[in-house]
């Protein structure tokens, strides 16, 4: 194999671990700081009518020590069980995030228990990324749960937020005593979130890598794995795959089935973490109750402000679905439509029968002719940065831009639709399909797709990375890839365009000095673009 360069050296891997760290540590502060406040009565239960808090220590997997805290209702007394929510918490997070919501539920007659992951902050251990022991520590939570408080062992919950929501499926997949889940911006597919196209996601990596070094002790093993993702060393990439496989719920999808616990995924349409495409495959594949929630947003900020208190409508559809599947309440969650939409350019919600029926058509932009482009020099467009991009996409409908007229076509190839005379409400998952020739064995191109104004100004909808290694140079081979599902709208007069450079900064690029990519449309197999679009 040709010998590659990644387009990110070590300095900017660096700074970007440097970027995305501090960027965790000031999300932090702001988490802990209203949960703080909840927590401040020195003695809760003396509030009239308050659930009772405490913080305990729970022997985990092997003997370490979890840090915990337990809201139990008020008045709790006698032989009365309580439904039981057990919360591990997000990655990097303390033990007090859940704080806020855990009284809620309190209130609403729950006994919850909220701990802290092993390997991060006071708990003991090593973070072992939802490994093994991750999933016995859920179930030593419960275990301590149904020994030490009025928690009824035939209704019990799981649920959280990032590495909590996918520690919550693992968790279902092996305790059986597990009825309900509520995964909120979690994972199904590890290895398809952070390695999607077979493209490293840098940002997203040294996020996680940065902000475990700073609350936590990595073990061994994650230092290694995140070494080898970062330095691209293929040699380890099928060790790579397999710790991602053994960490991912769909790798356990038969036994989440067998054991038939309502679960509940939401996610937001720009989770730089875990993209909606792998939870929503994984919703399709679930044969118990279930529920899929898509809103605008990036990681963890669609249901983020329900962790200080404040109404949101991912954490009460959260509770609402608890409130179902544990203590049997006829609140109508069970007839609605399963799958809920909220579409990032109107806010307004959309409920479908099931994912494959969110699109009501395919519209098709053809990539005719043949474009060639210079590889190792950003073209000027790409997805933006984590966290910030998509947030300001969820708060103010700013998603990242490029004027699409003037990308260099040297390292830009570029295709445009006609304009549309009626606006087009693009739903789902935008699939393309292209012939590609690299003058290298091995190389990286990034696909986006952009609403385009009379101006020629572009807003992105979509995109996705895509990674190739092994390729005969100057010989063709066909490339399908499937871009990040979304909700868009494209005003009436707008057009869309489709553009491939080799260069975005979320991600790590392997492309060989001096390579240049074509891209063309054989007359039996042409190249298209296909838009899922709802009419």
């Amino acid at each position: 194999m040709t010998p590659f360069r990644t387009t990110t050296s070590r300095t900017t891997l660096r700074a970007a671990i440097g970027t995305v760290s501090a960027a965790m540590v000031a999300g932090t502060v702001l988490t802990v700081a209203p949960a703080t406040a909840q927590a401040a009565p020195a003695n809760p239960a003396a509030v009239s009518g308050a659930p009772s808090v405490k913080f305990v220590d729970i022997k985990g997997e092997g003997g370490i020590t979890l840090k915990a805290n337990v809201f139990t209702p008020a008045g709790a007394e006698g032989s009365r069980r309580y439904p039981l929510i057990v919360l591990p918490t997000s990655w990097a997070m303390p033990q007090i995030e859940y704080m806020a919501q855990a009284k809620k539920l309190a209130d609403a007659g729950y006994v919850v228990v909220g701990y802290n992951s092993r390997g991060f902050w006071q708990s003991g251990g090593e973070i072992e990324t939802a490994g093994p022991q991750d999933v016995a520590d859920a179930s030593k939570v419960i275990d301590w749960a149904l020994a030490h408080t009025p928690a009824d062992p035939h209704k019990v919950g799981m649920g959280g937020v990032s590495y909590g929501a996918g520690i919550s499926l693992l968790a279902s997949a092996f305790d059986k005593r597990i009825k309900a889940v509520a995964a909120l911006s979690g994972w199904a597919d590890l290895i398809g979130s952070i390695y999607s196209g077979r493209t490293q996601h840098l940002q997203a990596a040294a996020m996680l890598g940065g902000a475990g070094e700073l609350t936590g002790r990595p073990s061994p093993e994650l230092r290694r794995i995140l070494k080898d993702f970062l330095t691209s060393n293929l040699a380890r990439e099928k060790d790579m795959i397999a710790w991602g496989k053994k960490r991912s719920p769909a790798t356990y999808l038969d036994k989440i089935n067998a054991n038939g616990a309502a679960i509940m995924l939401g996610n937001a349409w720009g989770d730089s973490l875990f993209p909606p495409n792998q939870y929503a495959a994984f919703y399709e594949k679930l044969k118990g109750p279930k529920r899929l929630e898509f809103r605008p947003g990036d990681h963890a900020t669609a249901e983020g402000l329900g962790l200080f208190g404040l109404p949101n409508d991912t954490w009460t559809d959260t509770k609402r679905w608890f409130d179902h599947y544990l203590k049997g309440t006829d609140n109508g969650i069970n007839r609605e439509s399963p799958v809920l939409l909220k579409s990032r350019s109107t806010g307004a919600y959309e409920g479908y029968k099931s994912w494959k029926d969110v699109p009501s058509a395919h519209r098709r932009i053809a990539l005719d002719g043949s474009r060639q482009i210079h590889t190792n020099l950003d073209s000027g467009a790409d997805g933006g940065l984590i966290f910030l991009s998509s947030m300001l996409d969820q708060f103010f409908r700013l998603p990242p831009m490029a004027s699409v007229p003037l990308l260099p076509r040297s390292l830009a190839a570029v295709w445009q639709s006609e304009r549309y005379e009626t606006g087009q409400r693009v739903r789902g998952t935008t699939r393309l399909h292209t012939t590609m020739t690299s003058t290298a064995d091995s190389g990286t191109a990034i696909a986006y797709l952009y609403d385009v104004g009379p101006l020629g100004l572009g807003k992105l909808v979509t995109h996705a990375p895509f990674t190739f290694y092994g390729k005969t140079p100057g010989k063709p081979f066909g490339v399908d890839l499937d871009l990040f599902s979304t909700a868009y709208d494209v005003p009436a007069g707008h057009r869309l365009a489709v553009v491939v450079d080799s260069v975005d900064p979320l991600y790590i690029a392997h492309n060989p000095y001096g390579a240049r990519l074509t891209f063309s449309s054989p007359a039996g197999d042409p190249s298209y673009v296909s838009v899922p679009v709802r009419d």
